[in-house]
C-alpha cells in the first residue's frame, strides 16, 4: 500500500489527520531527545542542565539557518506537485537539500571554532557550567550535518504526502538515544563518565543514524526523490527563489533564538539554577508548540498543494479544521501546565530548592499555550500560500517587545516572574495578532477570486 496520502481530493479531515498524526508523533519523538537528555543530566545536578541550556540555545539558532534552506523548498515543491509539475518539485527539493548541507558546514565551523566566546555571551557564574557547555556545544556543532540533512529531508519527504518514513526514522534515532544516554553520560561498569559530553555524543549518533534511515528510503523511492542529483551543480535562479521566498521565516527563526539568548542573559542574573529552570521549562512546555508545528506542516503541504492546483475552498476549510484540531490540543496544555506543575518539574529536576521557580514558569507560560498554537498553525497556511512575511513580522516584532517587557517587569515587585509573564504576554498578542490577520487575507482573496 502506498505511503502517500492524495490531499487534492476526497475529503479533507480524514487525509489531514492521516498527514498529521505521524508529522505530530515525529515532533514529539524529537522534542523526547531533548527531555530524554533533561532527565539524564538532570540526575547530574544544576549545573549541567545549565550547561546544556546554554548551549542549546546555539542548536535552536540552527533551526532559523534550515528554514532559510527548507520553507522555499518546501511550498515550491507542494505547489509544484498539485499543478502536477513533478520535474520542477524535484528540482525545488534537489537544491533545498544541496543548499542545506552548504549552510550546515558553515554553521559547523562557528559552533567548533567559536566556541568559547559563544558561550562567554551568557555570563554563567560556575567555570565547571562553562567549561562542559563549551564541550557540549562543539560537540553537537560537528553533527550539524546530520541535524539539517534530516530536517530538511524530513519535511520535504511529508511534503509529498508521506508522513511514516519520517516518523519511523525519528523513532529510531530516539531509540538509539535511549540507550545511549545513561550508558555514555554515567559510564556504567569499565565505560568512562563522560557527563555532558555524553549527552552530547548520544544525540550526534542518534542524529546519524535517522539520516542514514531516511537516505536509504530517498534512495529507493522512484516516485520523486530517486530523480534528486546532489552531486550536480546548484541551479541559482532555483536557489535565489527559494532564498527570497524563505528569507522571513528564517529571519524570523534566527532572531527568537537571538532574543532568547538576550532574556537568558537577564536571567542569569538570578543564578545558574535560573537558567536551568529556563531550559527545562522550556523543553517541557515544547509539548504543545512542537506538536502544533508539526501538524504546521501538514497545514502547510495541504494549502501549498490545493492552492498550487487552484482550488482556494479546500485550502480555506483545511485551515479551519486544523485550526479546531490545534486549539483543544492548546488547551489541553494550557490545564496539563497550570494544574500539574509541580510534578511535571520535579520529575526532571527533583531538587526542592529549585522547584518553586520552576512551578512558576511552568504556571504562567502555561496560559499563553493556547495562542501560541493558533500562531503556529497560522503561520504554516499562510507559508502555504506563498505569503511567509507577514507571521514573520508578527513574530520579530512581538517577541522583540520581550526585551524591554522583561526588563521592565521584572524590575517590579514581580522579579524572575516578570520576565515568565514578558514571554506569556508576548506569545498571546501573536497568536491573537496573526489569527485576525489571517481572516482578513482569507476573505481578501477570496473575494479576488470572485472577481477574476
Amino acid at each position: 500500500m502506498s505511503k502517500r496520502i492524495d490531499l487534492l481530493q476526497g475529503s479533507i479531515a480524514g487525509p489531514l489527520t492521516r498527514l498529521a498524526l505521524p508529522i505530530m508523533a515525529t515532533s514529539l519523538i524529537q522534542m523526547a531527545y531533548n527531555m530524554v537528555d533533561m532527565i539524564w543530566i538532570g540526575r547530574v545536578g544544576a549545573g549541567a542542565v545549565a550547561s546544556v541550556g546554554a548551549a542549546g540555545m546555539f542548536m535552536w539558532l540552527s533551526g532559523g539557518l534550515v528554514v532559510l534552506a527548507r520553507m522555499g523548498g518546501q511550498v515550491r515543491m507542494a505547489q509544484h506537485l498539485g499543478a502536477g509539475r513533478q520535474k520542477e518539485a524535484v528540482c525545488y527539493a534537489q537544491n533545498s537539500l544541496q543548499l542545506g548541507i552548504l549552510l550546515s558546514v558553515l554553521f559547523t565551523l562557528l559552533l567548533v571554532l567559536g566556541a568559547s566566546p559563544l558561550i562567554a555571551f551568557f555570563r554563567l557564574n560556575d567555570p565547571t557550567v562553562v567549561k562542559d557547555a563549551e564541550i557540549y556545544l562543539q560537540i553537537v556543532g560537528a553533527g550539524m550535518f546530520f541535524s539539517f540533512v534530516n530536517q530538511i529531508l524530513a519535511t520535504l519527504i511529508t511534503t509529498s504526502g508521506n508522513s511514516r518514513t519520517p516518523l519511523y526514522a525519528t523513532a529510531t534515532g530516539l531509540g538509539i538515544n535511549l540507550v545511549l544516554d545513561p550508558v555514555l553520560i554515567f559510564g556504567p561498569g569499565p565505560l568512562p563518565v563522560l557527563g555532558v559530553a555524553g549527552a552530547a555524543l548520544a544525540t550526534v549518533l542518534a542524529q546519524a543514524i535517522v539520516t542514514v534511515v531516511l537516505w536509504i528510503y530517498v534512495r529507493q523511492d522512484t516516485h520523486l526523490f530517486q530523480q534528486m542529483k546532489l552531486l550536480s551543480p546548484p541551479q541559482w535562479p532555483v536557489i535565489r527563489d527559494i532564498l527570497r521566498l524563505s528569507l522571513p521565516s528564517a529571519l524570523q527563526s534566527v532572531l527568537f533564538p537571538l532574543i532568547s539568548m538576550v532574556i537568558a542573559r537577564l536571567i542569569a542574573g538570578w543564578g545558574d539554577n535560573a537558567v536551568a529552570v529556563q531550559k527545562v521549562g522550556s523543553q517541557i512546555e515544547s509539548i504543545s508548540w512542537m506538536t502544533a508545528d508539526g501538524f504546521s506542516v501538514a497545514v502547510n503541504s495541504f494549502v501549498a498543494q490545493n492552492f498550487g492546483a487552484g482550488n482556494l475552498q479546500r485550502a480555506r476549510k483545511g485551515y479551519w479544521i486544523s485550526a479546531a484540531i490545534v486549539a483543544v490540543w492548546g488547551v489541553f496544555c494550557t490545564l496539563l501546565l497550570v494544574l500539574g506543575a509541580a510534578p511535571i518539574f520535579r520529575f526532571f529536576i527533583p531538587d526542592e530548592a529549585v522547584l518553586p521557580m520552576g512551578v512558576s514558569y511552568l504556571q504562567i507560560l502555561g496560559f499563553s499555550e493556547l495562542f501560541m498554537c493558533i500562531e503556529i498553525i497560522t503561520a504554516g497556511a499562510y507559508a502555504g500560500f506563498g505569503r511567509t512575511l507577514p507571521p514573520s513580522l508578527v513574530s520579530i516584532l512581538l517577541t522583540a517587545a520581550r526585551i524591554p517587557l522583561a526588563m521592565a517587569l521584572s524590575a517590579t515587585s514581580l522579579g524572575l516572574d516578570g520576565i515568565w509573564w514578558s514571554i506569556s504576554f508576548s506569545s498571546m498578542a501573536k497568536g491573537l495578532l496573526l489569527f485576525s490577520m489571517f481572516c482578513f487575507f482569507l476573505s481578501r482573496i477570496a473575494r479576488q477570486k470572485k472577481i477574476g
